[in-house]
């Protein structure tokens, strides 16, 4: 029994390092300009958008306890942070976080 964990662990880093390696010559090859591309990345932007407003409409443990107007009180001003920065993530993530642990302490 003491050999599975560390057995399991390799496993799964060869199998995901498989992937990511075959994606990365993939990719090399890829045109960013072509149509094919373009639905990749619209696909992929959708589904993030997607689990994000899962994640700020539905929230489990701890978040549900957040009121509601919080969280997309403070996602909204991080998005308008977000573009006033000229689209840096960090200062968007910076000021959606801030709000949000401010407002949690601010309600209790």
């Amino acid at each position: 029994m003491s050999w599975s964990i560390p057995a399991i662990i390799v496993a799964a880093a060869v199998v995901s390092d498989f992937w990511r390696v075959l994606g990365a010559l993939v990719s090399a090859r890829i045109d960013e300009q072509s149509a094919a591309f373009r639905f990749v990345r619209c696909v992929a932007t959708a589904l993030i958008a997607a689990i994000i407003a899962r994640l700020v409409l539905y929230p489990t443990g701890a978040m549900a306890q957040v009121p509601l107007w919080l969280r997309i009180g403070s996602m909204a001003a991080g998005l308008a942070a977000y573009l006033v920065a000229r689209r840096s993530l960090v200062v968007g993530t910076l000021v959606c976080e801030g709000l949000l642990i401010a407002g949690v302490a601010w309600t209790g």
